[in-house]
């Protein structure tokens, strides 16, 4: 078994794709027009082939508030593996991205968080345990 989709919840589809596409620099690899939404994965240029990111509408009652929450408490909700935590960092702050907590050095890992102006904490981590 692996994984082969994961879905972050988004309160706009569009803004999201240019975020993670722009910012993030994901690669769209599914754009499916479905009714009033779209079925729009990404995925890494460095595995074109491998898992996708769906960016899901977050209209179901339960992930507003789930999402504060989870925000409220500073808690991403996914993570990201990065090269070089550092570098990637200093990029996206040129671009203007948000983060919540700089790089923080946890030993085996470092890590710092954004915010992805959908709702959204995201983790990015550099280390032995992404």
């Amino acid at each position: 078994m692996k994984i082969n989709l994961s879905s972050i919840p988004v309160d706009d589809q569009e803004k999201a794709l240019r975020f993670y596409t722009e910012k993030l620099g994901f690669q769209p690899k599914h754009d499916i027009p479905m009714g009033k939404h779209r079925w729009i994965t990404l995925v890494s240029p460095e595995d074109p082939n491998g898992p996708e990111l769906c960016l899901e509408p977050d209209e179901h009652p339960a992930v507003k508030p789930f999402k504060s929450a989870l925000v409220e408490d500073g808690i991403p909700f996914t993570s990201f593996a990065v090269k070089d935590i550092a570098a990637e960092h200093k990029r996206l702050e040129s671009l203007g991205v948000r983060f919540t907590q700089p790089p923080v050095d946890y030993g085996p890992v470092t890590a710092a968080v954004l915010d992805d102006t959908c709702g959204n904490l995201i983790q990015i981590a550099e280390g032995t345990m992404q």
